[in-house]
């Protein structure tokens, strides 16, 4: 199966989970996230906020701000993705692609040690990851390559193996649910 044709599989599958599925399928990748030593070690937290079915990311976020951690989301600024701090996570707006973005553009976190959530339609235990097709994770990974990054996904997004590309940055540790 070609990158397009599972994308498009992977969103039907997505598209078709109900709220109680997705808030679930969030708390228990919640539980495991706070127990992988990339969190645990992790001072900053570049986390990301959900858009349609994905993982819900906030309350994790929240946990980690109350955990005494800096969060700082992306944001697109052309073909650019910056992270940008937030204490208060309801300081948002529809952005890039439909996504929440903060209305913020400062302060601009500068952690290269921050634990890195990624985002992606599809992955695979060896941390092989399959994005949206923006390609903004991979660029600011490619840029900062001394990030820890975590995954989470759904169950049916954890796949065998993943198609790669060169420039395809895989991911430390896959958590799904």
């Amino acid at each position: 199966m070609d990158k397009q044709e599972l994308r498009r599989v992977i969103r039907e599958k997505k598209r078709a989970m109900t709220q109680e599925e997705i808030l679930t399928a969030s708390t228990l990748l919640a539980e495991q996230f706070y127990q992988t030593p990339q969190y645990k070690n992790a001072k900053t937290i570049y986390g990301y906020l959900p858009y349609n079915q994905e993982v819900r990311t906030v309350p994790m976020l929240r946990q980690a701000l109350l955990d005494g951690k800096k969060v700082a989301v992306p944001k697109v600024y052309g073909d650019e993705m910056r992270f940008i701090y937030m204490e208060d996570l309801e300081k948002t707006a529809t952005g890039y692609a439909g996504i929440p973005e903060p209305i913020a553009d400062e302060p601009v976190a500068h952690d290269p040690t921050a634990l890195v959530l990624m985002p992606g339609l599809a992955f695979d235990r060896t941390g092989n990851r399959m994005g949206y097709g923006g390609g903004f994770y991979d660029k600011f990974l490619a840029d900062e390559p001394d990030h820890p990054t975590v995954a989470l996904c759904y169950e049916f997004q954890l796949l065998p193996s993943v198609p790669r590309e060169e420039y395809d940055v895989p991911v430390d540790v896959v958590l799904w649910a």
